[in-house]
């Protein structure tokens, strides 16, 4: 699971030290027809156009107009709905797929801060599994040396990984207020106690996620001759496995017990909106600095459904903003 974008500018050992990012198919620009797009650089419609292009590693001309995006590849062209534009990227360059064609484990039915809260799921998982990776890899090496030269030194590599960790602890505690103060709460209005041990989980995982932090710290200042400096990594490796087995059993637990009861709750498309929006506002910084970060740990069908649910409930320019960030 994942799909990293601009990979040439990570490093091996930063990224994925086991191989764990699948890799996508490269059309050389040798062989590749020529790609046009031409359309509003402020406009969220052709910013997303755009962000999906980068998914499919092709060489293109962008062409500032104020028209509706239109898409030349050769001597084909299309204009038209968003969705319209990437089934015609998809079935000429068919690796990846930007819209799925099998299920995707969403309804109809199923609510849209369902569908979002999931998504973030998925993107945990990855980035918790690659901290996972990454442990186990540190730990083998004891410090002696690290996978990738663009790595520096292993005290320089403790200091890329603390700062990887950071990143996932914010988006992770984001996440969890979020659900709390908003996804919660609508069903604690229609069954009181209903969330009550999903919250307690939230409140048993922070001390393990904030220990983990403070470990990270120590090792930092730990001499990596020190035999102590190879144990600190093993324990450190220990109780990252230890997260993301709790992490997992939560996840699964949320999404197989509580979020289909959300249907229940009978909200209307607009209800759902605003609830959407709620949610997207309570997590600035995920949507801000660490945009990036939770769009890499999704697969390209995943990030256009996330996009889609941020084009759904933003307004033209809020969305833009935030889609921007992307492609800069």
């Amino acid at each position: 699971m994942g799909n990293c974008l601009n990979h040439s500018n990570k490093s091996t050992a930063e990224i994925a030290p086991y191989g764990f990012i699948k890799s996508t198919t490269t059309t050389s620009a040798s062989t590749a027809a020529a790609v046009r797009l031409y359309g509003s650089p402020t406009s969220s419609i052709t910013t997303y156009i755009r962000f999906a292009l980068l998914y499919k590693t092709l060489s293109l001309q962008f062409i500032p107009t104020e028209s509706h995006p239109v898409l030349e590849i050769g001597s084909d062209s299309i204009s038209g709905s968003a969705e319209m534009i990437l089934r015609f990227l998809d079935a000429k360059y068919p690796h990846p797929n930007l819209v799925l064609t099998e299920n995707s484990g969403f309804s109809e039915t199923t609510p849209l801060i369902v569908k979002a809260v999931v998504l973030h799921h998925r993107s945990m998982r990855w980035h918790l599994n690659r901290m996972v990776r990454w442990g186990e890899d540190l730990a083998t090496r004891g410090g002696r040396k690290t996978v990738d030269p663009k790595m520096g030194s292993p005290r320089m590599e403790i200091r890329k990984f603390g700062k990887s960790y950071s990143q996932l602890l914010e988006f992770m505690l984001e996440h969890a207020q979020m659900e709390e103060r908003v996804v919660f709460h609508l069903l604690e209005l229609a069954d009181r106690g209903l969330c009550k041990a999903a919250i307690e989980e939230h409140a048993r995982d922070l001390p393990i996620m904030n220990g983990i932090k403070e470990d990270i710290k120590s090792i930092g200042v730990l001499d990596t001759g020190n035999p102590d400096f190879r144990d600190a990594l093993c324990n450190l490796s220990s109780r990252l496995k230890s997260l993301l087995e709790h992490c997992e059993e939560h996840f699964e637990e949320e999404e197989r017990d509580v979020f289909p009861l959300m249907e229940a709750v009978e909200l209307s498309k607009e209800q759902q909106l605003r609830v959407l929006e709620q949610c997207f506002d309570l997590m600035q910084g995920t949507h801000s600095h660490l945009f990036n970060f939770l769009i890499e740990g999704f697969l390209p069908w995943e990030a256009m459904q996330y996009l889609d649910l941020i084009l759904g409930c933003k307004g033209e320019e809020r969305a833009g903003s935030i889609l921007h960030r992307i492609i800069e």
